[in-house]
């Protein structure tokens, strides 16, 4: 009996956000694999097995999973947002690379989600609406050096960013720090989005200048868009500002 393996980005948080697909994926399953509180998302249901894990063990979360599959069972390991964006796709697939033959013939599906830049974007206009990044800050697997040079490179390039994982209580200064970078490279005036917990009851977005954005303003429920020069705010009296980036951009000469 071949096995199968499904990975199940579960989006924001609200239940609305979450595509018919990735429902009918999570009701037809035998077990369910996930950080605690991504699978608390998950509605109980009679003959599934549940099987939570801690955040940073994705790695041992992913190999139990494909060992449960490879047994014959239908599998589904869920992530918040897109699996495929920050989160399980990724730590499946080098599973599989590096595991034994019988992974390698399991049915494995990726089933999308909204993944956070998106849902927060949506909230404030079209922030993404022109060439954009995604970058998490999280030193967990890559180092900080790194993180900073590609800060520096997206942002002397134009690109709007988006910032996952931007602080958590055992790294409270990087965000801190990257709003420093990023003030060498763009003017003070540069929109920053702060989208925290879109998608659920205590969701809150702001926009501030990059001149007064404070690392203060973010946990690890937010996800922070900075845009670029060209990125606009729309004022618009007693409603919240729209925020855009034009499509059309000028040439520039490096």
């Amino acid at each position: 009996m071949s096995g199968r393996l499904a990975v199940v980005g579960l989006g924001p948080g609200d239940p609305r956000y979450l595509t018919p697909e990735a429902g009918e994926t999570l009701a037809g399953v035998d077990a369910l694999y996930g950080y605690g509180p991504y699978l608390d998302r998950v509605p109980a249901r009679a003959g599934q097995s549940r099987h939570p894990s801690d955040n940073r063990e994705e790695g041992a979360r992913a190999i139990a999973a494909l060992r449960h599959a490879a047994l014959g069972a239908n599998v589904a390991v869920v992530s918040g947002g897109d699996p495929g964006v920050f989160a399980m796709a990724a730590a499946i697939c080098e599973q599989i690379e590096t595991g034994p033959d019988a992974w390698r013939a399991l049915d494995v599906v990726f089933v999308p989600g909204i993944t956070a830049m998106l849902a927060v974007a949506s909230k404030i206009g079209a922030p993404l609406g022109h060439d954009f990044c995604a970058l998490s800050l999280s030193d967990n697997l890559k180092p900080w050096p790194l993180v900073e040079r590609r800060l520096d490179a997206a942002a002397s390039a134009g690109f709007v960013l988006a910032l996952y994982n931007p602080v958590s209580r055992a790294r409270p200064w990087q965000l801190g720090n990257a709003i420093e970078r990023l003030r060498r490279q763009l003017p003070d005036t540069t929109p920053v989005v702060f989208g925290r917990a879109v998608g659920r009851t205590d969701e809150q977005v702001s926009v501030t200048p990059l001149g007064q954005a404070a690392a203060t303003s973010a946990d690890m429920a937010t996800l922070v868009i900075v845009g670029t020069r060209e990125t606009r705010v729309i004022a618009r009296p007693g409603r919240s500002p729209l925020v855009y980036t034009p499509r059309a951009t000028a040439e520039v000469s490096v």
